[in-house]
């Protein structure tokens, strides 16, 4: 196993107290897995809001039809973990076939590593010494953890190569103008080629690349953009000279991935690895990704489900046209979409469709816009749909899986 699953299962003896919100009160000196077997109802024993939780159906859902979506296009799959942070979570999607584990920096691979993950890439650059030392280290006292990690100038060769006093695997990083990191040009990513492969401790084991930040959106110009771009990425792999057998390509976040795969998986004249990147398929969501991401776009598909829900009270009715929520920045993402309110449950503990929307969050509440003659009254619970995941886990410490409204399972997070 890619992952150290004693490790994972000792998660469930550390104790809730006070540091984890909206959990029972009632629950406190318990542990994680006391609780998450008592099987208990988020409005019957104790739950406070506002409360984010996971549904378990849809999470197994997500984890299945991705596998099955990467084996039948012959892609491996490295998540990217920083998603959730949640080693749970990161069990799952290994046991469901993933290759390996994304991180972006060196603060994330040390709970990786803390975790067993075996199989790791750092989709950034490393060039801090101390991270560089402790990464030495960790290779050096685990002969079976496999890492890799990007490379997009001669300048970060040369810092990596002046701390490390062993072999470190990278990629050279290709970008685009205008994107985030990456040689902005193919002169440029060769001479960055050709520093690593002048250096003592560093092999050159492939190319990497990130098409999320060139374009926003499924229209047509902005997949032509990332359609180029991945063209020149696969122009760099057929220019380079590697140092190992079977060279990693790695491409895709949770929106472009279908176009992707076809550039990774065209026939190449070597062995290579196409390895995708995609987190965010874990838990889908009401808004960002359920407009971009290629399930929505391909004829037939399964479809991936949104498996997060926020609930939060109504507190006030200042005005008939508003509702007060207690949920805030501080506990929903804000940052690609707005939630949106799906359900009203009343006093009779029946939830039903609403009509509301949501028109803006403060640090603590949100303010919903009601219909004329809206039954929404104070004391009711709204469950909304959230929109980016990732900026969703790193609010929650512990977060409730459920069935229904029956809590299955805690996952905690490592923020």
């Amino acid at each position: 196993m890619d992952i150290d699953l004693d490790a994972v299962l000792a998660i469930r003896a550390e104790r809730i107290d006070w540091r984890f919100k909206g959990l029972p009160a009632g629950t406190f000196g318990a542990t994680l897995g006391e609780v998450a077997d008592r099987g208990l109802d988020l409005f019957a024993d104790g739950f406070v809001g506002p409360l984010v939780v996971l549904d378990r159906a849809a999470l197994e859902h997500n984890l299945t039809t991705m596998a099955r979506w990467c084996a039948e296009r012959g892609v491996l799959l490295a998540p990217h973990g920083k998603t959730t942070m949640a080693p749970q979570l990161f069990a799952r999607q290994l046991v469901h076939g993933a290759w390996g584990l994304t991180a972006a920096n060196i603060s994330q691979l040390r709970v990786y590593r803390a975790f067993g993950v075996r199989r790791v890439l750092l989709a950034n650059q490393l060039v801090d010494p101390a991270g560089l030392r402790w990464l030495a280290a960790e290779l050096d006292a685990h002969p079976g953890f496999e890492f890799t990690c990007w490379v997009d100038s001669v300048a970060a060769v040369e810092r990596m190569s002046e701390v490390l006093t062993r072999p470190v695997d990278v990629l050279v990083e290709l970008g685009a103008r205008g994107g985030r990191t990456g040689a902005r040009d193919l002169p440029t990513a060769r001479a960055v080629a050709e520093a690593v492969r002048r250096s003592p401790v560093l092999r050159l084991a492939g190319v990497a690349g990130y098409e999320g930040a060139l374009a926003h959106d499924a229209s047509v110009t902005s997949r032509s953009i990332v359609d180029n771009y991945l063209f020149h990425l696969r122009e760099l792999v057929l220019d380079l000279d590697f140092e190992v057998d079977e060279p990693i390509v790695t491409a895709g976040g949770s929106a472009y991935f279908d176009q992707v795969a076809d550039a990774l998986t065209e026939p190449w004249p070597f062995r290579v690895r196409p390895v995708l990147r995609s987190g965010a398929y874990i838990t889908h969501d009401d808004g960002f990704y359920r407009g971009i991401s290629p399930f929505g776009r391909m004829p037939g598909a399964t479809g991936l489900r949104s498996a997060l829900t926020a609930w939060a009270q109504v507190t006030s009715r200042p005005q008939e046209d508003l509702a007060l929520l207690t949920l805030g920045k501080r506990d929903a993402s804000f940052d690609e979409g707005l939630p949106e309110p799906h359900v009203v449950r009343g006093r009779d503990g029946i939830a039903r469709p609403v009509k509301a929307t949501v028109t803006a969050l403060n640090d603590q509440h949100t303010f919903v816009s009601l219909p004329a003659g809206s039954p929404v009254e104070v004391g009711d619970w709204l469950g909304l749909g959230l929109s980016h995941p990732c900026t969703v886990f790193d609010k929650w410490q512990v977060i409730p899986v459920v069935e229904g409204t029956t809590v299955v399972d805690l996952v905690r997070t490592y923020f």
